[in-house]
Protein backbone atom coordinates (compact mmCIF):
# COMPACT_ATOMS: atom_id res chain seq x y z
CA UNK A 1 0.00 0.00 0.00
CA UNK A 2 1.12 3.74 -0.76
CA UNK A 3 2.99 5.23 2.41
CA UNK A 4 3.78 1.82 4.02
CA UNK A 5 7.53 0.74 4.14
CA UNK A 6 8.06 -2.82 3.12
CA UNK A 7 11.24 -4.65 5.08
CA UNK A 8 12.53 -7.85 3.72
CA UNK A 9 14.96 -10.01 5.20
CA UNK A 10 16.95 -12.41 3.16
CA UNK A 11 17.90 -15.56 4.93
CA UNK A 12 20.15 -16.38 2.75
CA UNK A 13 23.13 -13.61 2.83
CA UNK A 14 26.25 -14.42 4.42
CA UNK A 15 26.20 -11.01 5.81
CA UNK A 16 22.64 -11.04 6.95
CA UNK A 17 22.07 -11.20 11.05
CA UNK A 18 19.31 -13.85 10.70
CA UNK A 19 22.24 -16.27 8.91
CA UNK A 20 24.13 -16.73 12.61
CA UNK A 21 22.87 -19.66 14.29
CA UNK A 22 20.61 -19.66 17.48
CA UNK A 23 20.49 -21.70 20.50
CA UNK A 24 16.96 -22.07 19.54
CA UNK A 25 16.72 -23.22 16.32
CA UNK A 26 16.02 -26.81 17.28
CA UNK A 27 12.70 -25.41 19.14
CA UNK A 28 9.96 -26.21 17.29
CA UNK A 29 7.62 -23.06 17.44
CA UNK A 30 3.71 -23.00 16.32
CA UNK A 31 1.93 -19.96 15.01
CA UNK A 32 -1.65 -21.24 15.42
CA UNK A 33 -3.45 -21.02 18.84
CA UNK A 34 -3.55 -23.32 21.28
CA UNK A 35 -6.66 -25.04 22.45
CA UNK A 36 -7.80 -27.12 25.24
CA UNK A 37 -10.13 -29.58 24.95
CA UNK A 38 -13.12 -28.56 26.59
CA UNK A 39 -15.05 -31.22 28.75
CA UNK A 40 -18.47 -32.53 26.78
CA UNK A 41 -21.26 -30.32 28.47
CA UNK A 42 -23.76 -32.15 27.31
CA UNK A 43 -26.64 -33.94 29.80
CA UNK A 44 -28.53 -36.73 28.47
CA UNK A 45 -31.58 -36.86 28.36
CA UNK A 46 -34.81 -39.07 27.96
CA UNK A 47 -35.59 -38.77 23.53
CA UNK A 48 -38.38 -37.84 23.12
CA UNK A 49 -39.69 -38.38 19.36
CA UNK A 50 -42.69 -37.61 17.63
CA UNK A 51 -43.34 -38.64 14.00
CA UNK A 52 -46.58 -37.94 12.17
CA UNK A 53 -49.85 -40.93 11.20
CA UNK A 54 -48.27 -40.65 7.47
CA UNK A 55 -45.12 -41.80 8.43
CA UNK A 56 -46.74 -44.92 10.47
CA UNK A 57 -46.13 -48.37 8.67
CA UNK A 58 -45.52 -51.79 9.36
CA UNK A 59 -42.57 -52.31 12.19
CA UNK A 60 -43.06 -48.58 13.65
CA UNK A 61 -42.96 -48.49 17.27
CA UNK A 62 -45.54 -45.71 19.10
CA UNK A 63 -46.31 -44.71 22.37
CA UNK A 64 -49.93 -44.81 23.50
CA UNK A 65 -51.63 -44.05 26.68
CA UNK A 66 -48.05 -44.37 28.31
CA UNK A 67 -47.77 -48.18 26.87
CA UNK A 68 -45.20 -49.38 24.06
CA UNK A 69 -46.32 -50.60 20.92
CA UNK A 70 -45.96 -52.10 17.75
CA UNK A 71 -47.95 -51.98 14.20
CA UNK A 72 -48.45 -54.56 12.58
CA UNK A 73 -50.75 -53.65 10.11
CA UNK A 74 -51.79 -50.49 8.35
CA UNK A 75 -53.98 -49.12 5.70
CA UNK A 76 -54.25 -44.70 4.90
CA UNK A 77 -57.98 -44.15 3.99
CA UNK A 78 -59.28 -41.13 2.11
CA UNK A 79 -62.80 -41.32 1.91
CA UNK A 80 -65.11 -39.24 -0.74
CA UNK A 81 -66.17 -37.00 2.41
CA UNK A 82 -64.84 -36.13 5.38
CA UNK A 83 -60.55 -36.11 6.76
CA UNK A 84 -58.86 -39.10 5.71
CA UNK A 85 -57.27 -41.45 8.22
CA UNK A 86 -54.47 -44.23 9.04
CA UNK A 87 -56.29 -47.41 10.17
CA UNK A 88 -53.96 -49.79 11.94
CA UNK A 89 -53.35 -53.06 13.74
CA UNK A 90 -50.78 -52.76 16.75
CA UNK A 91 -49.50 -54.86 19.62
CA UNK A 92 -48.83 -53.63 22.99
CA UNK A 93 -45.16 -54.90 23.82
CA UNK A 94 -45.84 -56.15 27.43
CA UNK A 95 -49.14 -57.59 27.12
CA UNK A 96 -49.50 -59.12 23.98
CA UNK A 97 -52.47 -57.22 23.17
CA UNK A 98 -53.70 -56.98 19.82
CA UNK A 99 -56.26 -54.11 19.17
CA UNK A 100 -57.31 -52.02 16.11
CA UNK A 101 -56.40 -48.56 16.25
CA UNK A 102 -57.33 -45.01 13.55
CA UNK A 103 -55.11 -42.24 13.24
CA UNK A 104 -55.88 -38.91 11.79
CA UNK A 105 -53.88 -37.98 9.05
CA UNK A 106 -51.15 -35.75 9.44
CA UNK A 107 -51.87 -36.04 12.96
CA UNK A 108 -48.39 -36.13 15.94
CA UNK A 109 -48.04 -39.23 17.55
CA UNK A 110 -45.32 -39.87 20.17
CA UNK A 111 -42.84 -42.64 18.87
CA UNK A 112 -41.67 -45.68 21.54
CA UNK A 113 -38.30 -45.82 22.47
CA UNK A 114 -37.45 -49.23 21.98
CA UNK A 115 -34.04 -50.71 21.80
CA UNK A 116 -32.95 -54.04 21.29
CA UNK A 117 -29.34 -55.43 23.02
CA UNK A 118 -28.10 -58.44 22.58
CA UNK A 119 -27.40 -60.53 25.35
CA UNK A 120 -26.04 -64.99 25.99
CA UNK A 121 -28.45 -66.66 27.87
CA UNK A 122 -26.48 -68.27 30.22
CA UNK A 123 -28.29 -70.65 32.67
CA UNK A 124 -31.23 -71.47 34.10
CA UNK A 125 -31.87 -70.36 37.90
CA UNK A 126 -35.01 -72.07 39.41
CA UNK A 127 -37.80 -70.11 38.06
CA UNK A 128 -35.66 -67.69 36.48
CA UNK A 129 -33.48 -67.61 33.32
CA UNK A 130 -30.40 -65.35 33.62
CA UNK A 131 -28.78 -63.64 30.84
CA UNK A 132 -25.46 -61.98 30.46
CA UNK A 133 -24.21 -59.36 28.33
CA UNK A 134 -20.84 -60.43 27.10
CA UNK A 135 -18.57 -57.13 27.49
CA UNK A 136 -19.82 -56.20 30.96
CA UNK A 137 -21.33 -59.23 32.28
CA UNK A 138 -23.72 -57.95 33.74
CA UNK A 139 -26.60 -60.07 34.73
CA UNK A 140 -30.56 -59.58 33.34
CA UNK A 141 -33.06 -62.00 35.45
CA UNK A 142 -36.32 -63.15 33.48
CA UNK A 143 -39.44 -65.13 35.06
CA UNK A 144 -40.60 -68.09 33.39
CA UNK A 145 -43.87 -65.78 32.63
CA UNK A 146 -41.82 -63.30 30.79
CA UNK A 147 -40.10 -65.56 28.66
CA UNK A 148 -43.49 -67.49 27.78
CA UNK A 149 -43.66 -70.10 25.06
CA UNK A 150 -39.84 -68.85 24.04
CA UNK A 151 -38.58 -72.10 26.45
CA UNK A 152 -39.03 -74.10 24.12
CA UNK A 153 -36.34 -73.15 22.16
CA UNK A 154 -33.93 -71.40 24.67
CA UNK A 155 -30.12 -73.21 24.86
CA UNK A 156 -27.76 -72.25 26.98
CA UNK A 157 -25.10 -70.44 25.58
CA UNK A 158 -27.58 -68.46 22.61
CA UNK A 159 -27.46 -65.14 22.05
CA UNK A 160 -30.98 -63.19 21.91
CA UNK A 161 -32.06 -59.99 21.77
CA UNK A 162 -33.75 -57.59 25.10
CA UNK A 163 -36.26 -55.05 23.75
CA UNK A 164 -35.99 -52.54 26.91
CA UNK A 165 -38.31 -49.95 27.49
CA UNK A 166 -37.46 -46.56 29.52
CA UNK A 167 -34.97 -48.96 31.34
CA UNK A 168 -37.38 -51.94 31.59
CA UNK A 169 -37.15 -55.93 29.44
CA UNK A 170 -40.41 -55.80 27.90
CA UNK A 171 -39.68 -58.55 25.43
CA UNK A 172 -37.55 -61.22 23.70
CA UNK A 173 -36.37 -62.10 20.51
CA UNK A 174 -34.47 -65.29 19.85
CA UNK A 175 -32.72 -66.32 16.65
CA UNK A 176 -34.92 -67.03 13.77
CA UNK A 177 -33.35 -70.51 13.24
CA UNK A 178 -31.99 -72.69 15.98
CA UNK A 179 -29.59 -75.60 16.35
CA UNK A 180 -31.39 -78.56 18.37
CA UNK A 181 -30.11 -81.90 18.93
CA UNK A 182 -32.54 -84.84 19.07
CA UNK A 183 -32.82 -86.73 22.39
CA UNK A 184 -35.63 -89.18 22.08
CA UNK A 185 -37.88 -90.20 18.80
CA UNK A 186 -38.33 -94.11 17.01
CA UNK A 187 -35.50 -95.24 14.98
CA UNK A 188 -35.64 -94.22 10.82
CA UNK A 189 -36.46 -97.10 8.70
CA UNK A 190 -34.06 -98.07 5.75
CA UNK A 191 -35.27 -96.11 2.75
CA UNK A 192 -36.95 -93.74 4.77
CA UNK A 193 -37.10 -89.86 2.49
CA UNK A 194 -38.04 -86.73 3.31
CA UNK A 195 -41.40 -86.99 1.39
CA UNK A 196 -42.13 -90.30 3.39
CA UNK A 197 -44.04 -88.79 6.23
CA UNK A 198 -43.23 -86.89 9.64
CA UNK A 199 -42.84 -88.47 13.43
CA UNK A 200 -42.55 -86.99 16.73
CA UNK A 201 -38.92 -86.16 18.47
CA UNK A 202 -38.07 -84.91 21.41
CA UNK A 203 -35.08 -82.02 21.13
CA UNK A 204 -32.79 -81.50 24.10
CA UNK A 205 -34.78 -78.63 25.29
CA UNK A 206 -38.18 -81.09 26.59
CA UNK A 207 -39.50 -79.48 23.31
CA UNK A 208 -41.61 -82.14 20.97
CA UNK A 209 -41.51 -81.30 16.97
CA UNK A 210 -42.64 -83.58 14.04
CA UNK A 211 -39.55 -84.35 11.87
CA UNK A 212 -39.32 -86.46 9.12
CA UNK A 213 -38.75 -90.10 9.34
CA UNK A 214 -34.92 -90.15 8.18
CA UNK A 215 -34.27 -88.44 11.66
CA UNK A 216 -32.37 -90.37 14.44
CA UNK A 217 -31.53 -89.92 17.65
CA UNK A 218 -28.30 -87.74 18.10
CA UNK A 219 -28.96 -86.02 14.91
CA UNK A 220 -29.22 -81.97 15.20
CA UNK A 221 -31.78 -80.19 13.45
CA UNK A 222 -32.75 -76.42 12.78
CA UNK A 223 -36.23 -75.04 13.87
CA UNK A 224 -38.04 -72.32 12.98
CA UNK A 225 -38.99 -70.32 16.16
CA UNK A 226 -41.72 -68.03 14.11
CA UNK A 227 -43.57 -71.71 13.63
CA UNK A 228 -42.22 -74.07 16.42
CA UNK A 229 -41.29 -76.24 13.27
CA UNK A 230 -38.79 -78.32 11.42
CA UNK A 231 -36.42 -76.48 8.69
CA UNK A 232 -33.83 -78.86 8.16
CA UNK A 233 -31.31 -81.17 9.34
CA UNK A 234 -27.97 -79.25 10.60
Amino acid sequence: MAGMATTTFHSSSSSSLFARPSPFSSLSLSTKPSVLPMPNLRRRFPRIMALSSNDIKVGTELEIDGAPWRVLEFLHVKPGKGAAFVRTKIRNFITGNTIEKTFRAGSTIEEANVFKETKQFTYKDGPQFVFMDLITYEEIRLNEKDVGEKTKWLKEGMDCNLLLWKDKVIGLELPVNVKLQVVDVDPGLKGDTAQGGSKPATLETGTIVNVPLFINVGDTIIVDTRTGQYASRA
